[in-house]
């Protein structure tokens, strides 16, 4: 589990989604509810792969685009 990932989900607002499978990753669970629904994950390891995926998904939008600027002269080259 990347330690930023863990951080990020554990600083969302408690009942997010995030934040309830980063309460289940830390205690060591595998199976969480959320809205109504319990999901049972196989390991840690697939819980952390699916907050990896969310924390990915919610933070795609807020990046912004890179952007690369180049400037070319053929003057001084002789």
């Amino acid at each position: 589990m990347d330690p930023t990932v863990l951080a990020w989900a554990l600083a969302q607002p408690a009942g997010t989604r995030a934040a309830v499978l980063a309460n289940a990753y830390t205690g060591g669970t595998t199976r969480v509810t959320f809205d109504g629904r319990t999901v049972e994950y196989r390991s840690l390891d697939e819980l952390g792969r699916a907050l990896s995926v969310l924390h990915g998904a919610e933070n795609t939008a807020a990046r912004r685009p890179s952007v690369t600027f180049a400037s070319f002269s053929r003057e001084g080259i002789r």
